[in-house]
């Protein structure tokens, strides 16, 4: 008899112990979740807002651009993109290529900058600018990247680039745009 008592109170203790173990474990799965959560609807943000800013910006006045590009890109990134665009040409401020490149080599890939050509997409021209895809290929700390395809119907044009988003002071901006040729 006591036997079984003794046996019966360590198969409770046994039990009881396993229980906890349980319990624990949970919780630290459920914050996991929360936290993924959380990233994915930020990146889901990011996303919204880079798609609305594309058309926003290609639907301004065409003699607003330079301002409305100024708000939506960091300070860094609007005058690399500047720099960029007016490279080799007769303006104030032009730089030549090789010194756009010692420039800016420390903070930007300065081969895929789109030199002389325009921001977001390599054309001067356009009809209707529309964003087809906009897929996150990566984020980290307020940091999103997403391959963006701009297409323009009117001129048969296809514009794919790679864009990274910057959340500064709670709001989303563009810090640096890789771009490619037309397709």
């Amino acid at each position: 008899m006591k036997r079984t008592i003794i046996a019966s109170l360590f198969l409770i203790v046994a039990c009881k112990e396993k229980k906890e173990i349980k319990t624990n474990v949970k919780p630290q799965q459920t914050e996991e979740k929360v936290v993924l959560n959380n990233e994915s609807s930020e990146a889901e943000d990011a996303k919204k807002w880079l798609e609305k800013s594309i058309v926003d910006y290609f639907k301004a006045d065409i003699g607003s651009e330079e301002k409305h590009m100024k708000k939506i890109t960091t300070k860094d990134y609007f005058d690399y993109k500047t720099d960029a665009t007016n490279v080799d040409m007769d303006v104030d401020g032009s730089l030549t290529e090789r010194e756009f490149q010692d420039k800016w080599k420390s903070k930007f890939d300065t081969h895929k900058a789109g030199i002389g050509v325009g921001f977001l997409i390599t054309a001067q021209d356009w009809n209707k600018i529309e964003v087809v895809s906009c897929d996150l290929k990566s984020s980290s700390n307020d940091e999103y990247t997403f391959n963006v395809v701009l297409v323009d119907d009117g001129f048969k044009a296809k514009y794919p680039s790679v864009i990274k988003v910057v959340k500064e002071n709670g709001s989303f901006l563009i810090a640096d745009v890789v771009q490619d040729e037309p397709k």
